[in-house]
């Protein structure tokens, strides 16, 4: 494990719930790991590329085989930076707070980013073919409410479904999630004692499996 990549995509600093459980996964895996180079990536603070018409025509352009033109190869190859800071990460960590249900829009920017053909995947003759395989990816989130498996807002849950299918479409399959819920809804003493669980968890998991 010589890499890890930490995706952050909280915009709330220090006030961030999330973002503490990030820091606590990083606190206890330098412990067992410190020779590991740590790049951090906030969504919010780092220069994403924009996403204009002709650099999402490179997307349909290698979707159908051909190569990225040399007009938009200038555009392209920030693209590509955020794709090898990806692909160079052995163990990739998300701290993601539930925004509506979802992912923070920064997040998805990032990820309509770099999920681009031959580079992260491609249509094989037999199937898809993800090029990230092998990767292993924590998920750390805070959620206002309790939207925990048996929970009445189960359902309400797109970020854990909607991350499980970015990762599984490019071959990840090694994904551990730890959601530390609810966070407003039940009143400062759940939140805290909920957010400690967390850590907890987070701490269990690193002892376990990394």
């Amino acid at each position: 494990m010589n890499r890890l990549l930490h995706i952050k995509a909280s915009p709330r600093g220090t006030l961030s719930r999330t973002l503490s459980m990030g820091a606590v996964f990083i606190e206890e895996f330098q412990k067992k790991h410190p020779q590991t180079i740590i790049d951090e990536l906030n969504v919010f603070t780092e220069h994403l590329p924009d996403l204009f018409a002709e650099t999402v025509s490179g997307k349909y352009l290698l979707m159908s085989g051909k190569n990225i033109p040399s007009e938009l190869m200038e555009r392209w190859k920030e693209i590509e930076t955020q794709i090898n800071r990806f692909l160079a990460a052995d163990v990739i960590l998300l701290s993601v707070p539930m925004w509506n249900f979802g992912m923070p829009y920064r997040l998805k920017h990032y990820f309509d980013i770099i999920l681009q053909p031959r580079y992260l995947f491609r249509y094989a003759e037999n199937g898809l073919q993800g090029f990230a395989k092998g990767k292993k990816v924590v998920v750390v989130s805070s959620r206002g409410g309790d939207y925990s498996p048996g929970s009445p807002f189960q359902a309400y849950d797109h970020l854990e479904p909607h991350l499980r299918v970015i990762l599984g479409f490019i071959g990840i399959t090694d994904i551990n999630f730890v959601n530390a819920q609810p966070m407003d809804a039940g009143g400062e003493y759940t939140m805290k004692t909920k957010l400690d669980e967390g850590f907890s968890a987070i701490r269990k998991l690193v002892e376990s499996s990394f």
